[in-house]
This record gives structure tokens, C-alpha cells and sequence, in this order.
């Protein structure tokens, strides 16, 4: 729900953004700062060098006698993603300012460009949001703002991490090729049931019913897990094929076939869900928001839970 009472005024007081230089910028061509800082002059404004981390520019942040009263980030999802945990921590709304090349959340929450993010925080408007958190094994659990990945998406962005001086256009089609030949299935356990599967996702709130790649999450409040698995019983091609998430791709993957069936697919909603993984011979990783972890190649479990009303996000 909407709530009127910002914590910071509308010219930028209390407000500290700061500004991802290395996300990528496919949708914002031209450098926005200047713009913000016009219409917000009393913002603080921290510009991140290739060394610095958000977390220790948050840390700087709150700390001495004026605090934040508003986090806000400039970036792509991962940024997004890091910010709305570190936001959660502190208590503190969060402004979100699409910049990287898909902004999944920034979209998702109706801010499909920086002038009507602005707009929504000039004008105070803060919806709450439910979010996601994902651990493996003992380690500290960590938001998630869209999808939780295993399996064949993961592979192919490690695959292209691998290849980043490649560019990411390049790096991607050298990565999709590399998939193709080498994707290996994984072994899962959930609710004492084994499975080899191409691929898991894990959305946060109900999603499309004829996706299985949730990158982008549907709603904004919806406290629950929609969770797709790809069970491993057709080619690698289909296995790479169930990764497009374009409607337009979609249809045509579908219209040559190349999809996996109906039956290959399995669904859950569930406010919870833990698996044990086996990786086997594929690598031992997961991704979150498009952030790419490594884990335990003898094995891990992964738990995600959803959590509603964690967060509050500027929006319209």
C-alpha cells in the first residue's frame, strides 16, 4: 500500500544515493547524475569507484551523528538487489533508479525509467514489498528481489563471466554455444523425492504460467514462491531453449518445437522451499537476481523463504 510520510524531503534531504559506475547502462545511454542532482540538490551523492563496495559506502552512510533516512542506488538488479538487503537492514525505504541493462525489479515495479523514479520520490510515495531469502547450507541469509536460479542458467553464467573480455553480447553467444555441448543435469532432493533436472527457478510471487525462465517477478506484494523445475528428460537444446524469458522468443522457440513439453515441467507455490542439491559433474552454483554464487560441489542445500512486507520501495 501506498504511505505518504517519507523520510526524506522532496528536494533530497536525508536522501544518500549512490551511483554503480560499473552496470550497465543498454537502457540509460546518457549519464543521468546530473539530471538527479538538479532535482534532488540536497541529496548526497557517492559515485562507486571499480574498488568500492556498497556495502562499505552504506556503512559510511549510517554511521556519524545524520544518518540516511532513504538508501538509494543507481545500477542493475545485482546493485538493486545488494541495496534492498542493506535497506532491510537498516530500516530505511529505498529509492531504486534503473540502470543497468535489464532492470528486472526497477520494471517490475512500474519504474521503467530514472524521471519516474524520481517523480514517485519527489511526490513520497513508498509501496511495502514482499521479498525473498535465499541461504546455502549455514551461511547468511540474503534478499532476493526477483528469482532464485539452479541448473542450466547458472552454467551458462558462469560460462560467461568466464568469457567477460569478451563483452557481454559476444561473451553470451560463446557462452549459449559452450552450454549447448557441455550442460550438465543435477540432482536434487525435496520432500524425500530425487530428480535430475535441467533447471530450477524460484520466483518471488506467482509468475507467468507459460514461462519457466522467471527473471522478472510478476507482483509486487504476493508473499509466496512460485517455483518451476525442468526435469531432465529431453536434449540440451530444450534445456537451453526453457531459458528465454522474451514472449516473442518464446513463441517462436514454441513454434519450432524446440520447448520442453508440458510434461517435462513441474510446479510448486509454497511459502517455503528447501532442496538439497547434488551436483554431480555440473558445476556447483546458483544464481540470485543475476548474481552468480558458488556453493559445496559435494553437495548443499539451498532454503529460500518468502517474506512479505519486508521492504519499501519508492514507486508509483
Amino acid at each position: 500500500m501506498p504511505d505518504d510520510h517519507s523520510p526524506a524531503r522532496p528536494d533530497g534531504r536525508g536522501l544518500v544515493l549512490l551511483a554503480n559506475s560499473s552496470a550497465g547502462q543498454s537502457v540509460a545511454r546518457l549519464d543521468p547524475l546530473p539530471g538527479i542532482r538538479r532535482r534532488l540538490p540536497a541529496a548526497r551523492v557517492v559515485e562507486l569507484g571499480p574498488d568500492d563496495t556498497l556495502d562499505d559506502a552504506v556503512a559510511e552512510a549510517m554511521a556519524g551523528d545524520d544518518p540516511a533516512a532513504v538508501l538509494g542506488v543507481l545500477g542493475g538488479d545485482g546493485s538493486v538487489s545488494r541495496m534492498a538487503h542493506l535497506a532491510r537492514r537498516h530500516d530505511v525505504p529505498l529509492l531504486v533508479l534503473p540502470g543497468g541493462t535489464f532492470n528486472h525489479f526497477a520494471r517490475a515495479a512500474g519504474l521503467d525509467d530514472v524521471d519516474t523514479a524520481l517523480a514517485a520520490f519527489v511526490d513520497g510515495r513508498i509501496r511495502t514489498v514482499a521479498v525473498a531469502e535465499v541461504s546455502a547450507d549455514d551461511g547468511e541469509p540474503v534478499t532476493v528481489l526477483n528469482a532464485v536460479s539452479l541448473g542450466a542458467y547458472p552454467q551458462f553464467l558462469s560460462e560467461r563471466t568466464r568469457r567477460g573480455n569478451l563483452g557481454k553480447w559476444l561473451g553470451g553467444v560463446v557462452a549459449t554455444w559452450r552450454a549447448l555441448r557441455g550442460a550438465r543435469p543435477l540432482g536434487i532432493v525435496h520432500d524425500g523425492r530425487r530428480a535430475s533436472v535441467w533447471s530450477v527457478f524460484v520466483s518471488v510471487g506467482r509468475n507467468d504460467p507459460d514461462r519457466h525462465a522467471m527473471m522478472q517477478r510478476a507482483r509486487l506484494a504476493d508473499p509466496v514462491l512460485d517455483v518451476r523445475i525442468h526435469h531432465a528428460r529431453g536434449s540440451r537444446v530444450r534445456a537451453m531453449a526453457s531459458l528465454a524469458f522474451g514472449r516473442r522468443t518464446i513463441a517462436v522457440l514454441r513454434a519450432l518445437r524446440l520447448m520442453p513439453p508440458s510434461s517435462d515441467l513441474e510446479r510448486f507455490v509454497e511459502a517455503e522451499w528447501d532442496i538439497d542439491v547434488r551436483p554431480g559433474d555440473a558445476p556447483a552454483v546458483y544464481v540470485h537476481d543475476g548474481e552468480l554464487e558458488e556453493a559445496d560441489p559435494a553437495g548443499f542445500t539451498l532454503r529460500v523463504r518468502a517474506v512479505p512486507d519486508a521492504l519499501r520501495v519508492y514507486a508509483p
